[in-house]
């Protein structure tokens, strides 16, 4: 039997993905392991190898379509083996799918097995289904039916509203299970004197207020909808409150230029180069870790349940690419070293660019950092990115005049706004946190320690 090519889940998320290239032909021989396609998610793209060797045929997985996860876009079949076979195979990734129906009769079938093949993947996304069926995928049915779920109370949130995996195991986690035998409760009427919930304007309520032919319209890419429906998640389930102060920066611009001074130098195939070369922002991410570890009940998520108490500060750094922004993690970072540090940055903001990060390297964290200040922002408020309770903005540093000793003075200073859920960290954790990283940031021996 030829071996199924499936879309994988390569991220928690993920309900669809798209291949943006195929490395390798149709008919084309592969050895398992070889890299097959490359799959475009929101926040990464991640090379797909070959489950099997054989011969690559029947591919089905176009590039730039949206393909729900685990549908098959292409078979390997073993040397000798009938292209044909594919037949018996595609009933397995399509299961119970309801078949189209042309004038009472049943369709024809296609006249070669390739055909077939691309009639099997239309049927699994694109096929409309019949009146009174509910578009699902086949992981979704089979997961439906083995809880004994009725797929016709599930809102599918896969394209042209088909039900998901995800959808299923929401449903079930909700209590769906026992609900499927019943139709839906109706949504319980909003108290009195409270406000209905806001709805956003619908794109053709926004499109009329501009004349005609005055736009373009560029449609959203998987990145973009993800975050936007991360930031309005985030805005409205967690109650953000900010504490911002002022770090004074001359000692540790002073520090910092010393150590990439005396960095040794290594040999390389570009020329002898230093072995670091620490930014103001490595340093940040240290002093954030050692601030957290100082205050440990401020390293912590919320759940509903019970508060998650973490053991190592692990910090999140926003990085802009095109189109969005990601943000990988430095894990462990009150442990590690500004050289290693630095060094693992510049490695993870470049894979970030290349969109090369593996998820383990962008999900989770404790904490967050983002800096805007190489653009010259003097102070902005970051919003929380769950599962984390805190992220630090910071501004950029520098000169003001600043009053000591009953004396005007020149200092480089630099603004940070701590943006906190007050679910986790109240407001007097919260001070306390940020005094404990302005107390490093001002004293800066303390990050080599």
């Amino acid at each position: 039997m030829p071996v199924e090519v499936i879309l994988p889940k390569v991220d928690m998320d993920m309900a669809t993905g798209q291949i943006s290239r195929w490395f390798v032909a149709e008919g084309a021989t592969v050895k398992q392991g070889d890299v097959l396609f490359e799959i475009e998610t929101d926040k990464a793209a991640m090379e797909i190898d070959a489950p099997a060797s054989g011969t690559l045929r029947n591919i089905t997985g176009k590039e730039g379509v949206d393909i729900p996860v685990g549908a098959p876009v292409a078979w390997i079949y073993a040397e000798g083996e009938d292209a044909g076979a594919v037949a018996a195979a595609a009933p397995a990734a399509v299961a119970a799918e309801p078949q189209p129906v042309a004038n009472g009769k049943a369709e024809t079938p296609m006249s070669s097995s390739q055909d077939k093949a691309a009639q099997t993947a239309l049927a699994v996304q694109e096929t409309p289904a019949p009146a009174g069926a509910v578009r699902a995928t086949p992981l979704a049915r089979r997961l439906a039916r083995e809880a004994g779920l009725d797929l016709s109370a599930v809102t599918g949130s896969g394209p042209h509203g088909r039900v998901v995996k995800a959808d299923v195991e929401a449903a079930i986690a909700g209590g769906g299970v026992a609900k499927a035998a019943s139709a839906p409760a109706p949504a319980a009427a909003p108290a009195a004197g409270s406000a209905p919930a806001v709805k956003p304007m619908s794109d053709e309520a926004v499109l009329k207020l501009f004349e005609q032919g005055s736009y373009e319209l560029v449609p959203h890419d998987n990145m973009r909808k993800t975050i936007a429906r991360r930031l309005v998640e985030a805005k409205s389930t967690i109650p953000h409150f900010y504490l911002t102060l002022d770090c004074e920066l001359d000692a540790l611009l002073k520090l910092r230029s010393e150590l990439n001074a005396a960095a040794p130098i290594k040999k390389t195939d570009k020329g002898d180069v230093p072995a670091y070369k620490l930014s103001v922002n490595d340093m940040i991410i240290k002093a954030m870790a050692q601030a957290l570890v100082a205050v440990p009940d401020a390293n912590a998520s919320w759940t509903e349940t019970a508060m998650v108490k973490h053991k190592h500060a692990d910090v999140g750094v926003a990085v802009s690419i095109p189109g969005g922004l990601i943000t990988p993690i430095v894990r462990k970072a009150d442990q590690k070293t500004l050289s290693v540090i630095s060094n693992e940055m510049k490695d993870l903001a470049k894979r970030a660019r290349d969109r090369k990060l593996k998820p383990e390297e962008y999900q989770g964290g404790t904490t967050a950092v983002s800096n805007l200040g190489m653009f010259g922002i003097k102070d902005f408020a970051a919003v929380i990115n769950p599962p984390h309770a805190t992220i630090l903005a910071v501004g950029a540093g520098e000169e003001r005049a600043v009053v000591k000793g009953g004396e005007i003075k020149i200092a480089t200073v630099m603004s940070v706004t701590l943006s906190t859920d007050h679910r986790a960290v109240d407001g007097a954790l919260g001070a306390e946190l940020l005094g404990a990283f302005k107390r490093i940031i001002e004293n800066p021996m303390t990050l080599l320690v």
